[in-house]
This record gives C-alpha cells, structure tokens and sequence, in this order.
C-alpha cells in the first residue's frame, strides 16, 4: 500500500509526538523492565532512533535506490534486527539521552519532525539497508515508533492510544510483510476474532 508524501508526514509527526508524550509519562521509573532485556531507559533509547536515524541518513546522501519499499527494507535488515547489536545500540541510545531523558526526546523530536517537513520526499539517503528514498524510509520510522511506543505503553501500565495515522501505516506494513513471508493466513484469522496467533508468530 502506498500513501502520500503528505499522509507520511503527518503519522510520522504524530507518532513522534505520542512517543514523545509517553515518555514524560516515565517519571522516575527508568530502571523498571522495558521490553525483554532492556529497562525503560534502553526501549526508550532505542525507540528515540526511530527519529536519529532519519536525521543521521540524510546527512549521508545515496546516489541510486537500492531498496525500494519500507517491505524490502525489512526484508533486507531482518538478519542484523535479531543479531546482538540492536540491544546493545538501544542501552548506549539510553544511556545517550542523559539526566533527562524524557526532554532528551522532546528535543530530538522538535528538531527532526520540522527537517522531515522540509525535505523532499524524493531524497536519496543511505540506510543500514542502502539507499532509499526518503518516502520509503520514513514509513519504516513511524512503524517502529508506534510499536515500541505501544511497548512502552504496557511498561508503564498506562493506556495504549496509537494515532489513527501512525496505525494506518504501521498495519500497512504489517499486511505487506506478512503477504510476502506467506503468513496473512493466520494473522487474518486472529484479527477477526479466530483463535490466537501461535506464540512464535512475527512478521519481522
């Protein structure tokens, strides 16, 4: 499913902005569990990433497109996501946003969401992956702030709300990457109140 340049922008400002509200949520709770082994410091360091790495790959132009969907990307990356790296970047990125971390991340947004505004959707950057335009990009940024925001979410115990906007794309790529991998089947099942996924069931 392909969105517009505009309707990327928007869920991306306004998963940015939930994050960045769910995070001054955190108080004095940052050494609680997170999500697997990392404490709240850590997901919240490596979900700020979601925003740092569109800031670091646009200061690093590509010159083709070497990956052409915010699908390939995930394809492409699967391997280095489940490697040992991805923790240990998000404790060094938690640890990097200092003695206050919530106004760490409100900066980080305040300053990323506006150069997302004023870039064209058609730059080249180069990611992990290799180039991509920034209109693919960027969906797989507000994927991964909606999800470890809805992560955070269920660390604190506080209530799960993600923008209908962020949702939209974020369950985009879920559908395309669980048509590619052949495993619609058991997802479309669960979504219309079948029995459950099987406990090992991602599409990452």
């Amino acid at each position: 499913m392909r969105f517009s340049w505009d309707e990327s922008r928007r869920a991306f400002a306004d998963a940015a902005a939930e994050f960045v509200r769910t995070a001054a949520l955190v108080g004095g709770r940052w050494q609680e569990p997170g999500l697997g082994q990392w404490d709240v410091r850590a997901l919240v360091g490596h979900t700020s990433r979601s925003l740092l790495t569109v800031e670091a790959y646009l200061a690093q132009p590509a010159t083709t497109v070497e990956v052409p969907s915010a699908a390939a990307y995930y394809a492409a990356t699967s391997a280095m996501a489940a490697g040992p790296g991805v923790a240990e970047r998000g404790v060094a990125a938690g640890e990097a946003l200092g003695d206050d971390p919530a106004g760490a991340v409100a900066d980080i947004a305040a300053r990323v969401v506006p150069l997302v505004e004023r870039t064209d959707s058609s730059a080249l950057l180069t990611t992990l992956a290799g180039g991509m335009r920034l209109e693919d990009y960027l969906p797989t940024r507000t994927f991964e702030l909606a999800v470890h925001t809805a992560d955070l979410t269920r660390a604190l115990g506080v209530p799960l709300d993600v923008p209908a906007t962020a949702a939209a794309q974020a369950l985009a790529i879920v559908a395309d990457l669980a048509v590619a991998d052949g495993l619609a089947g058991p997802l479309l099942l669960a979504a219309t109140g079948r029995p459950g996924l099987p406990a090992d069931y991602s599409v990452l």
